[in-house]
């Protein structure tokens, strides 16, 4: 396996099933972390966001469990506001998240993914 290419995965998520599926199908040498089996630390959020290509409030998922959470999306803006809501909730992390050669993108498309692949 390749830590030049990883994917963080949720193997519940549509997404990450369809962008693992592309990294395989373009045989693409690549990690799979299922960062929910093993939650993420602070110091690996904080690689994450210095060397994200999105906006650090993309990370946030506001799906129907931070709406039933009560949360607002402008509280989670920063940085520290969006490590720490996903120390808590590791399950509010976008997804699929594909770091390649130390850069982070969030890849829902698959248009992304290949731009991801050819970058």
């Amino acid at each position: 396996m390749s830590k030049d290419l990883q994917i963080y995965f949720n193997p519940n998520c549509s997404k990450c099933r369809s962008a693992l599926e592309i990294l395989e199908a373009e045989n693409s040498l690549f990690e799979v972390v299922r960062y929910l089996e093993h939650p993420l630390e602070r110091g690996q959020l904080e690689v994450i966001l210095d060397n994200l290509s999105d906006p650090v409030s993309d990370l946030v998922r506001k799906d129907r469990k931070f709406s039933e959470l009560g949360l607002n999306a402008a509280d989670y803006v920063t940085r520290d506001s969006v490590i720490n809501l996903i120390l808590k909730h590791p399950d509010l992390m976008q997804r699929p998240l594909i770091q390649k050669n130390g850069k982070w993108s969030i890849a829902r498309s698959p248009e992304k993914i290949l731009e991801i692949l050819r970058t």
